[in-house]
C-alpha cells in the first residue's frame, strides 16, 4: 500500500504556479495603466479635484480692516479725550495710532484737542487724557462709547449727567498719573486693562457703534492704483481735456489751518506704497507719539514704551464748522447738529462733498456732489473741525 509524502513547506512552487503568479502581475500592471490612461491622458477623463472653501474676509466695522472674529464687532469702545498742547506736557501723546477715528477741533485759545474712539486696543497706555467739551460728546455718543475724560467744561459736565453715556470721569482706580517727566498737568494716563476694567465694574460688555461705511481692502487699493497711475493723454483720440474729464482732484499735500497758530495747524504728505497721509504741524515737525508695549504695566511713557512714530491716517477729512468763542471768553462753541461743506482726503484724490448730522445720536453723515454716501478706506480716519475762520488747501 502506498502512502502519501508528507509536503515539505520548503518546497520551491512549481514552474507552473511561477507562471500562474506572473501573469497575474501583468494583469493587474495592465488594469492599472488602463486606469492612469482614463484619468490622466484623455482629453474628455473627468479629473476630481477637491474643493477648497476659504472663509470670506471679517472686516472691522469701525476701521474697515480685516480682523480675526466677528466677534470683536461688539467690543467695548471708548471715546478718550486726549490733548494736543505743545508747550505743556501734552505731546507726544501715547496710543493715538491705535485709535480707528479721531475727531479734532479747537479746545480753547486755538490749540486743538482729540476726541478718540477706540476698540480693542493693545497699548497698554493711552493719553494723556483731558476735559471734555459738549461738541466732543455730540461726537462721541454714536459709538455708544465709554467716555473717558478728566472733568470738562460746565456744559460739557451738565449734558453728559444728562445723556446717560457711559462716563468715566478722573478716577484713580482706572488712571494714573505720570510722575519724572516734563509733562506737568498732562500726566494722566489709561490703558486698555483698565478700561475693560471700568465697563466690567459698571455691567458694560459690548458696544454697538454706529459706524461709517468702508470700503474694502481691495477696493481701496484698486481706486488709489486708478487714482495714481500715470495718464496717458494719447490714450483715446479725443483732446487732452477731455480725456481727463471726470477723472479725481487729486492731493498729495493737504494744509489743514484752524487758526493762525502754527503749532497745531497741520500738514499731511500723501504717501502712495502705503496709501496713508503722514501727519505734521506747519511748523515742519512730524506728529510724533508712543505705542508703549501690551505687558507693560502703567509705564513711564517717556522712557518705557520705546520710539516714536509719526501718525499716518489712511483718510483724512476737514469738517467745515461755525464756531465762536463763548460766553466766559475762553470756550469755544461748536455747532455739531446741522450741516456743512466737507473735503475727503483718500486714495490720493480728494472728494467735495457735504456733511450732516441730525442729533446727538445720530452719526455724520458724508455725501458727495451727486449726494451719494461716502465710503471711506480702512483704517485710521482723521476728521477735523475746521472753523469758518481757518481753511483747507491742498496741490
Amino acid at each position: 500500500m502506498s502512502k502519501n509524502k508528507p509536503q515539505n513547506p520548503d518546497q520551491k512552487p512549481s514552474h507552473k504556479s511561477r507562471i500562474v503568479l506572473i501573469i497575474i502581475l501583468v494583469l493587474v500592471l495592465c488594469g492599472a495603466g488602463v486606469v492612469c490612461w482614463l484619468l490622466f491622458f484623455r482629453e474628455d477623463a473627468p479629473i476630481k479635484i477637491d474643493k477648497v472653501d476659504f472663509p470670506d474676509p471679517i472686516y472691522s466695522n469701525l476701521t474697515g480692516l480685516e480682523i480675526t472674529d466677528e466677534k470683536l464687532n461688539e467690543s467695548p469702545t471708548f471715546c478718550v479725550q486726549i490733548p494736543n498742547g505743545s508747550t505743556d506736557g501734552a505731546r507726544p501723546q501715547v496710543g493715538l495710532t491705535q485709535a480707528g477715528v479721531v475727531f479734532e477741533a479747537i479746545a480753547e485759545t486755538g490749540i486743538t484737542r482729540f476726541a478718540a474712539v477706540f476698540q480693542n486696543p493693545t497699548s497698554s497706555a493711552i493719553g494723556p487724557v483731558r476735559s471734555l467739551r459738549p461738541y466732543y460728546l455730540d461726537w462721541d455718543t454714536p459709538f455708544d462709547c465709554t467716555v473717558t475724560h478728566a472733568g470738562g467744561s460746565h456744559e460739557a459736565l451738565e449734558a453728559i449727567k444728562k445723556g446717560g453715556q457711559r462716563n468715566l470721569d478722573e478716577n484713580y482706580a482706572y488712571m494714573w498719573r505720570e510722575e519724572g517727566t516734563d509733562r506737568l498737568w498732562n500726566n494722566l494716563f489709561t490703558s486698555p486693562t483698565d478700561l475693560l476694567k471700568f465697563n466690567s465694574d459698571h455691567g458694560y460688555s459690548t458696544s454697538n457703534p454706529k459706524t461709517f461705511p468702508r470700503l474694502t481692502p481691495d477696493e481701496a487699493l484698486e481706486i488709489a492704483q486708478r487714482n495714481t497711475s500715470p495718464k496717458d493723454p494719447a490714450a483715446d483720440n479725443s483732446s487732452n481735456q477731455e480725456s481727463l474729464d471726470g477723472q479725481p482732484d487729486l492731493a498729495s499735500t493737504i494744509r489743514i489751518n484752524f487758526s493762525n497758530l502754527i503749532n497745531y495747524n497741520t500738514l499731511y504728505s500723501y504717501d502712495s506704497e502705503s496709501n496713508t497721509y503722514a501727519r505734521s504741524y506747519q511748523t515742519g515737525d512730524p506728529h510724533l507719539v508712543y505705542e508703549c508695549p501690551a505687558n507693560l504695566n502703567q509705564p513711564n511713557t517717556q522712557t518705557e514704551c520705546g520710539e516714536l512714530k509719526q501718525l499716518a491716517p489712511s483718510v483724512v477729512v476737514a469738517m467745515m464748522i461755525k464756531e465762536h468763542t463763548m460766553a466766559d471768553g475762553y470756550h469755544e462753541s461748536i455747532a455739531t447738529i446741522g450741516s456743512g461743506q466737507a473735503y475727503i482726503f483718500q486714495n490720493g484724490a480728494v472728494i467735495e462733498g457735504t456733511w450732516s448730522k441730525s442729533s446727538q445720536n445720530s452719526q455724520i453723515s458724508f455725501k458727495d456732489a451727486s449726494g451719494e454716501v461716502i465710503k471711506f478706506t480702512p483704517g485710521q480716519l482723521w476728521i477735523a473741525a475746521v472753523p469758518q475762520f481757518g481753511d483747507v488747501e491742498w496741490e
